[in-house]
């Protein structure tokens, strides 16, 4: 018999210390079945549509509401998606479903919920038919794993890599780990740990120290007790101002709790050794840029992850910039996300001159815009095809980017590529799109963390993470938390990892 799985995607990172509310506005809504547009389009939902042709599911579609990283989103977007669930999920239980299938990411937080994704299947949990049917589904490694989300659901799997290369791959193993349920009826169940660490996500790469370590103990757990079917690693995501962010750990299985708490104190012992590692510190942009040698094996990345917009930062932060003109970088790149600016141009003619301010005015901490004399080269509307489908933009956003209105600009040897819409720099088609070949320069600024890795990492010959005034910095001291559970490493002393 068909099987029949609701699928719904409630996709948002949400950063609690910069100024901004995220509204439904900015949220790309998918209702009324559009949820099935996603297949092909190299998304964590495309992934789970594939199990399910492969597999002969039929899928019910709910909603699937998803927004770039920002600030707290007011409650009323997720509300909204509860609205969008209820009116689908409902007829769809009285129906007959088999199991549900959430695509999310897991590090939302709403200005009326600090657990968004708790709150959902804890909802979902309490409609009639509802309350023992399979929840499966794939989440962000970044995301704010809690007891609740464990408790509630069945087999939630997490992204291995970061950059996220494998979030279709991930949203896969999830769905393939829900058919495993469905053909044998053992129906898995998931422990949780959260060992008082908080790492911020320049610390979280997943070829380095601890994440690498951590992702080999967890599949050599899987590896030795068939009983657990997934090990999830969750380094978490620093700057959700929230009981429990920092890192955690999941064991999905169909054995003993004793066994799923050995593998989750393994991890937590190993994560506690390795602590320190995942505390990297950034160097002053000024230092880098005045010992800096161009090379002929390729471009110098500066990589900016206190404005890294893949984080909720906004994207037009200065430091870069005003380092690259203090020192007259020649032939030099930086993306700014400044909208008023790129209005502004709309009357200069290509080639023509003209006083621009630039950035800096969606920044607390930076120093403000940039007045520069600038040449226009180019504009465009800002659409752009990833060059790799596998980029870490694709998990949430498929293919296909709108950076909205653009326009390239020069000041001496600087290029900026101003945008209207915040993009993270995950694919080198955003600068090729615009005219910049990445290759031909000599120095590029980059406003991420570690997820541009996967695109600039090849073609760079070397690359320094630089401190600049911005919300995303590597440094946690100076961020305000409010409700974050304390103690924690780094912020406070903790001899020993306490007992859980």
């Amino acid at each position: 018999m068909t099987k029949r799985i609701y699928l719904a995607g409630l996709f948002h990172e949400t950063h609690g210390f910069v100024s901004d509310k995220t509204g439904l506005d900015q949220f790309r809504r998918r209702r009324d079945g559009d949820i099935m547009k996603h297949r092909g389009d190299g998304s964590q939902i495309d992934g789970v549509l594939e199990v399910a042709e492969r597999r002969g599911w039929r899928i019910v579609p709910g909603p699937d509401y998803g927004a770039m990283p920002s600030g707290v989103v007011e409650h009323a977007v997720f509300e909204a998606f509860w609205r969008d669930v209820e009116a689908t999920l409902v007829p769809a239980l009285a129906q007959g479903l088999d199991a549900i299938y959430l695509a999310l990411h897991g590090a939302m937080v709403t200005d009326g919920c600090h657990d968004p994704e708790g709150e959902l299947l804890a909802r979902i949990r309490a409609l009639p038919g509802a309350a023992d049917l399979p929840i499966f589904g794939v989440f962000d490694l970044h995301a704010v794993f809690t007891a609740r989300m464990a408790a509630l659901s069945n087999g939630l799997v997490g992204y291995r890599e970061n950059p996220h290369v494998d979030a279709r791959e991930s949203a896969m193993r999830g769905a393939d780990l829900l058919a495993r349920a469905l053909e044998t009826g053992r129906v898995p169940r998931t422990f949780w740990r959260h060992p008082p660490i908080i790492w911020p996500p320049t610390g979280t790469g997943s070829a380095d120290t601890p994440v690498a370590d951590l992702e080999r103990l967890a599949r050599a757990i899987e590896a030795e007790n068939p009983e657990i079917w997934a090990v999830n690693v969750v380094p978490g995501f620093a700057f959700a101002d929230v009981p429990d962010a920092g890192v955690s750990f999941t064991v999905v299985t169909v054995g003993d709790e004793a066994a799923a708490n050995r593998a989750l104190a393994r991890l937590a012992d190993c994560a506690w050794t390795l602590r320190a590692a995942g505390v990297p510190r950034d160097r002053p942009v000024d230092d880098v840029l005045r010992d800096l040698k161009p090379s002929d094996k390729g471009p110098i990345l500066l990589v900016e992850p206190s404005d890294n917009i893949g984080g909720g930062a906004a994207g037009d932060g200065t430091g870069v910039l005003r380092a690259l003109v203090r020192h007259r970088t020649p032939r030099s790149a930086v993306v700014i996300a400044d909208p008023e600016a790129v209005a502004a141009l709309q009357a200069v003619a290509i080639g023509g001159r003209t006083a621009l301010a630039i950035g800096g005015k969606r920044n607390r901490i930076d120093e403000g815009p940039l007045p520069l004399d600038v040449e226009l080269i180019s504009r465009s509307d800002g659409r752009f095809t990833l060059e790799d489908r596998q980029s870490h933009l694709a998990a949430s956003q498929g293919t296909a980017i709108d950076m909205g209105p653009c326009a390239v600009v020069r000041h001496e040897g600087v290029t900026i590529l101003l945008t209207s819409r915040k993009t993270p720099p995950f694919d080198l088609g955003q600068l090729r799109s615009q005219g910049i070949e990445p290759r031909a320069l000599a120095v590029i600024g980059v406003k991420a963390a570690v997820a541009h890795r996967r695109a600039y990492d090849p073609i760079a010959a070397a690359s320094f993470t630089v401190a600049t005034p911005g919300p995303c910095a590597s440094d946690l001291s100076i961020l305000p938390y409010r409700n974050l559970r304390r103690p924690i490493f780094p912020l406070d002393p903790l001899p020993e990892l306490p007992k859980a």
